[in-house]
């Protein structure tokens, strides 16, 4: 998986649900360790609420909701993916932050129709790796906004 060639591009990568993913590093803002919500009464359920970072308000996400798994085992914190995207911070809720990895274009693969349904309508591509599939997440479907 890791790249040599020029036309490489580095993917942060998080585990939920047992599950590798990533999105590309241009989109992240940030990685941080458990962190205060304010709870948002009548949001959506995948939204766990609202973070204050540095006097900037940040929309928390919490993935394993939005894509219907069951929730972190309970005594388990999440870590936070901060985004940078269309001008807005969002944070994904993750079990576990990995390491950042050059994929090459060449290495990402057509989403297979096998794949589990949780990730198949949130997937950009797939890389094959020894033990498990890097997914790589489209995020603009992960946060549902609209197309721009």
């Amino acid at each position: 998986m890791i790249a040599t060639s020029q036309q490489a591009e580095q993917y942060v990568s998080f585990w939920v649900d047992g599950q590798l993913l990533g999105v590309p590093v241009s989109a992240v803002q940030e990685v941080l360790n458990s962190q205060n919500i304010a709870r948002t009464p009548r949001s959506k359920p995948e939204i766990a609420g609202l973070l204050n970072l540095r006097g900037q308000i940040v929309t928390a996400v919490d993935l394993r909701m939005s894509l219907g798994l069951p929730p972190l085992e309970e005594g388990k914190s999440s870590m936070y993916v901060v985004l940078r995207f269309r001008g807005e911070s969002f944070s994904l809720l993750v079990d576990e932050v990995g390491d950042v990895f050059d994929v090459s274009k060449e290495s990402i693969l057509p989403v297979p129709r096998t794949l589990n349904a949780h990730w198949l309508k949130v997937t950009t591509g797939v890389v094959r790796q020894e033990s498990c599939l890097f997914i790589i997440l489209d995020v603009a479907t992960v946060l549902r906004l609209p197309a721009s």
